[in-house]
């Protein structure tokens, strides 16, 4: 299993680091084409779950966290586009609550935070979270001087000519008892209707439209032209302020209503709380008259209402301790399940994709959603012209949450899931788990290089620096050569330069942009120079699943020769030959099984016909060929006194010997220190010579 795939928890050092490289690389790239494109590829609900799993990671492996990480900044650093401005005080953006739980460990945090009693009453606010584009102005002696996006936090753009095209957003404020420096902030958005309306102007003038009320009010606002902003109709929402030269207010709230008094359009669904049951209520109210409100929200947020507490509470590095952002569970909506499409991923995984009648979720026309596997199918008991909830989260698809009709008479019958790859008909089976037992829930094509849907990703792997290792053939060319044709299986890179001089390649590589004589011609010597194969390395380069670099070095160490590897390999379904597989020190159940599928499938066999008829793998090196044990196969059992048994199996491996995990007829030694149970049972009943430590040692010449 991935490390993208696995619990947190059960992740190793190492799995998290890359898990960690990962996700800081994804969410980052996300956070471009939300902030500076105002073009996101994924739903909210996606992006939340990206950085939950983030920060689980980096709260298990904390030296994992860098400043670079995306939990130690907000948005992403401003575009170039426009001039910056510096934010007096950060825009830092909040952390998010899911579920009432979390709800009640915020206020919690805040008690134990101030060292409340029980009986202390903590008040706070509660008001709609705008999904819209954040943005600062600033005030000074009453007069707008300059406003601002959020940018990554500490820096954001200038948009103040934008800006002042808004209605919402006052030049001079009204009366005389505002600070003398007051940054106001707030969010820019765009109401349902009006939304509406630009799409049908887009529609109109042959432009194309915006996908949903967000996008359009930070594309309007980020328009290098204000006349072009001007023509947008955007509104702005009143909720904070940065810097400011003397108190609003004692409280949140109070602050707040007098903004309202100097001309800015406040959220009047905001109200005060005294308790976690108020907070929900006030969340669920919210939640069901979202549809009405006539303009994007995706949660309420909470904070406490009073300054002096806010202050005392502060920050952590990027958001707020006093506030938190209770998200709205995935929208949902309704529609026929119309076809069960089968796609195979780049690893062999098939994937069940749901065609549905396209429905509008949140905001977004959905034609297909994910059904995970084929025991998710069964679970749910989805057919084909069901009736189904469809909802937008946790996945770039959309997922099918249930049947709405299960009992109807009329059902179409159970979907059976295939047992051959839709795209190269190879068996497709389903793995059994070592630690469990179970059967795997993914159910995988063994066609391997020769699937269309694995093809690409099994030749980088086939020819990159632990495989084949040629030079000048990268992921790039590969990836090229595979769309036009050219390598479409391993044995295709060995006929290339074949096939280039006798013209079979339009136009030859040399005659190509980024290529030449000099290029060319190093390239097929590379190629030229890799026939004669290191057993391990080809074994390896296969991308055979469960069989990397250790297992393939295994392997070849153990049977020596290509002929004699692939023989057992293809006669797995032998008693005799599986055992002495699965007697090898250090392979698994899993290999064996995968290397069994992988050879009895003729599509592969084919294709190693051909690489073979390509190259010359060279048999393994017989280490220490001249010592007494080179190519006996030994077993370890018991507990050895002199050193451990790993160092023991290392010492056999460099001496030519074959460590094995069990004892069979193919067994020419058992090493048995104190403790040795079963195996030295098994090998009296077999004959297998059996040996102390000591005679070990003697047997082998190390008489420390």
């Amino acid at each position: 299993m991935s490390a993208a795939l696995k619990d947190v928890s059960a992740l190793s050092e190492a799995e998290a680091g890359s898990e960690h490289a990962r996700l800081v690389r994804e969410i980052s790239k996300h956070d471009k084409a939300y902030y500076q494109d105002d073009a996101p590829k994924i739903s909210d609900a996606v992006y939340d779950s990206l950085r939950q799993r983030l920060e689980v990671i980096e709260a298990r492996f904390p030296d994992l966290v860098t400043s670079s990480s995306p939990t130690q900044r907000v948005g992403t650093a401003p575009s170039g586009k426009f001039g910056e401005i510096t934010h007096a005080v950060p825009m830092l953006s909040l952390g998010n609550a899911f579920k009432d739980e979390d709800v009640a460990d915020f206020v919690e945090r805040i008690r134990r935070f101030l060292g409340l009693n029980a009986e202390d009453r903590v008040e706070l606010t509660a008001e709609p979270k705008i999904d819209g584009l954040s943005a600062s102005l600033r005030y000074e002696n009453g007069v707008l001087v300059s406003g601002a996006t959020r940018g990554d936090g500490v820096t954001g753009e200038d948009v103040t000519a934008n800006l002042l095209t808004l209605d919402d957003v006052p030049r001079r404020l009204p009366g005389s008892d505002w600070p003398e420096v007051l940054e106001v902030r707030g969010e820019v958005y765009m109401s349902h209707a009006d939304f509406a309306d630009l799409n049908t102007r887009q529609r109109d003038v042959g432009k194309p439209e915006y996908k949903n009320p967000r996008n359009a009010a930070a594309g309007s606002l980020r328009q290098i032209d204000p006349a072009k902003t001007k023509d947008r109709p955007l509104r702005f929402f009143a909720y904070a302020w940065g810097e400011v030269s003397a108190p609003l207010a004692p409280t949140q709230y109070e602050s707040v209503q007098r903004l309202a008094g100097w001309g800015f359009v406040i959220n009047q669904r905001t109200a005060l709380c005294s308790s976690v049951d108020d907070l929900l209520a006030v969340y669920r109210g919210i939640e069901a008259d979202r549809a009405q409100l006539g303009y994007d929200i995706d949660g309420v947020v909470y904070k406490a209402n009073r300054l002096d507490w806010q202050e005392r509470l502060g920050f952590d590095s990027r958001k707020p301790r006093w506030a938190v952002a209770h998200k709205f569970p995935a929208e949902q909506a309704s529609t026929i399940l119309e076809g069960i499409d089968i796609q195979v991923g780049r690893t062999g995984s098939l994937t069940p994709v749901a065609r549905l009648k396209p429905v509008t979720v949140g905001g977004v026309v959905v034609s297909n959603a994910t059904l995970h596997n084929e025991d998710e199918i069964l679970r749910k008991d989805v057919r084909v012209g069901d009736r189904v909830i469809v909802q937008r989260a946790g996945d770039v698809i959309p997922q099918i949450v249930r049947v709405v009709d299960p009992d109807r008479v009329d059902r179409g019958p159970a979907f059976e899931f295939p047992h051959v790859c839709p795209i190269c008909n190879s068996q497709a089976v389903r793995e059994h788990d070592e630690k469990t037992g179970k059967l795997d829930v993914v159910r995988r094509c063994t066609g391997g290089l020769i699937c269309a849907a694995q093809r690409v990703e099994g030749l980088k792997h086939f020819v990159a620096r632990k495989g084949f290792d040629i030079e000048g053939l990268g992921a790039k060319q590969i990836e090229a050569f595979s769309e036009e044709g050219l390598v479409t299986a391993p044995a295709d890179i060995f006929t290339l330069a074949k096939r280039n001089a006798a013209g079979a390649v339009r136009p030859p590589l040399q005659d190509r942009e980024g290529w030449g004589e000099t290029s060319v011609a190093n390239l097929f010597s590379a190629i030229e120079g890799r026939r004669a194969i290191a057993l391990a390395r080809l074994i390896n380069a296969l991308g055979i699943r469960h069989v990397g670099e250790n297992t393939a070095a295994l392997m070849a160490r153990t049977y020596g020769s290509w002929t004699a590897f692939r023989s057992a390999c293809e006669t797995l379904s032998e008693p005799a030959v599986r055992e002495e597989m699965m007697g090898i020190d250090g392979i698994g159940g899993a290999a064996v099984e995968a290397l069994e599928q992988y050879f009895s499938e003729p599509h592969n066999r084919d294709m190693l016909d051909h690489l073979i008829a390509q190259i010359d793998p060279r048999d393994a090196e017989q280490v220490a060929s001249d010592s007494p044990v080179a190519g006996k196969t030994v077993v370890f059992t018991g507990t050895l006194e002199r050193m451990t048994r790993d160092e023991a199996k290392a010492r056999a491996q460099a001496l030519g010997a074959k460590v094995a995990g069990s004892v069979s007829k193919n067994t020419d030694y058992l090493v048995a220190g104190p403790g040795a149970g079963s195996k030295a049972r098994k090998a009296a009943d077999l004959g297998v010579e059996t040996l102390t430590e000591k005679a070990w040692f003697q047997l082998i010449g190390d008489q420390a």
